[in-house]
């Protein structure tokens, strides 16, 4: 009993003693974050949208939730290269668990994507005439569909950097989630039911529930990635 006491302390003392160093890493977190990568593709998908929602109240046809998903593809690329963690052998060595780096560049990256999905919803607004605009369609099933491929994307590009390709996380996650995207959006079986679909307000609902269902579970694979200190260099050996 008393060789088990010291130990709780000491452990109780090594966790508060990284959750002290917190405030001090916020400015070395914020410095080391992809800022140009992440902030260029959320502005080029953006910049697409506002030239095509220009000709389309110009020519009288307004934007549908199609073109705001394919403008939000380029800020879902960028998300592959957020969690990419440099120096992360030399972060192993310090008393902060190595989750902090990447969940400290998730936590900036999110005010980032939320701001880029509003301004392209803005657009897609700004695109409508006045007759459309009196009738406009659901935007909380687009909203989960670009939370969930963003969450998707987080999730691949974690399981990437656990693997003998961590240092191309983000060049492995991005076409990945570039195809399950594609399979999820053009697959019969999965095509009528992930995306927005013409239909009542119930399936909208159903849309919605399965995608953050979705996100769900993809941020807790994310957590369990981003908690695993074992990089795999190697492949499983055969029986």
């Amino acid at each position: 009993m008393t060789q088990i006491l010291p130990d709780v302390l000491t452990v109780r003392r090594s966790r508060l003693s990284w959750l002290r160093t917190l405030p001090l890493l916020a400015r070395p977190i914020a410095r080391s974050m992809p800022w140009v990568t992440l902030v260029g593709g959320c502005l080029l998908g953006t910049a697409v949208l506002a030239l095509m929602a220009h000709n389309a109240r110009t020519s009288q046809a307004p934007l549908d939730h199609t073109a705001v998903r394919v403008a939000f593809l380029p800020a879902v690329a960028a998300v592959a290269f957020v969690l990419n963690a440099p120096f992360r052998p030399l972060t192993q060595t310090t008393p902060v668990p190595a989750w902090v780096t990447p969940a400290g560049y998730l936590l900036l990256a999110a005010p980032v994507l939320a701001a880029t999905c509003w301004g392209q919803l803005r657009l897609m607004d700004y695109s409508m005439t006045a007759a459309s605009a009196a009738h406009p369609a659901a935007v909380y099933p687009l909203i989960a569909v670009l939370t969930g491929w963003c969450a998707v994307t987080v999730m691949i590009a974690a399981c990437t950097q656990r693997s003998r390709y961590a240092n191309l996380g983000g060049a492995v996650a991005a076409p990945v989630s570039f195809a399950v995207i594609a399979l999820s959006w053009f697959l019969p079986a999965t095509g009528t039911w992930l995306n927005e679909p013409p239909a009542p307000p119930a399936t909208m609902h159903g849309v919605t529930i399965t995608w953050y269902a979705i996100t769900g579970a993809a941020l807790i694979v994310t957590g369990v990635a981003m908690r695993d200190q074992w990089y795999r260099y190697a492949r499983v050996p055969r029986r």
